[in-house]
């Protein structure tokens, strides 16, 4: 998409802007203000790691990069929810969950980037139904910075791509658009 040292500029900006999203989140939990959904960040654990590995196999190389921290900050999110998590889980959030993991074992039998990315992706978004709804419902347990600044860094993240197609970008662009969604939840609930 753009020569190299703009996307490493893009890889650097997305970087900072996709670990300095977490920091406030992180805060925000351990100060009992925030409350991390146990079903979503165990799914967003889990297909961010996909996603790197999908998004690696097509040809994205730099534009994995914000991601894969992303994958780690996930899991530390996830391991932190089973402490600070909510209790605010519904039947709702556990038919997200097992439609989920069966999105998830699909990408493992398809073994198919494009239709891995598309898998991941549409699974990604039903692991976020649970925390949008409870953002809807709980605008003040969570961090409205942590989705505004991830949809930026996916955004950004979209410039540091190796190569531009739609199996490389597919996932990041959702990333933006569902980030964006929860931080606009959040902002509009809480006025």
């Amino acid at each position: 998409m753009f020569n190299t040292n703009y996307q490493i500029l893009f890889t650097v900006l997305s970087s900072i802007i996709g670990i300095y999203c977490f920091v406030p989140y992180i805060k925000d939990i351990f100060k009992g203000k925030t409350k991390p959904h146990l079903y979503t960040w165990f799914i967003w654990t889990i297909l961010q790691t996909v996603g790197v590995l999908a998004m690696l196999n097509a040809g994205a190389k730099f534009g994995v990069i914000s991601l894969a921290l992303g994958s780690v900050l996930c899991l530390f999110v996830f391991i932190l929810s089973f402490f600070y998590g909510t209790n605010n889980i519904k039947t709702f959030d556990k038919i997200c969950l097992v439609g989920a993991l069966i999105a998830v074992f699909i990408y493992f039998i398809l073994n198919d980037s494009f239709w891995s990315v598309i898998a991941v992706t549409v699974t990604d978004f039903i692991g976020f139904l649970p925390t949008i709804r409870k953002s809807y419902e709980e605008p003040e347990s969570e961090t409205l910075s942590n989705y505004f600044f991830s949809s930026l860094s996916s955004f950004l993240g979209l410039g540091a791509l190796s190569y531009f197609s739609f199996t490389t970008s597919f996932y990041l662009i959702s990333l933006v658009i569902t980030n964006g969604v929860c931080a606009a939840v959040i902002y509009y609930r809480r006025k």
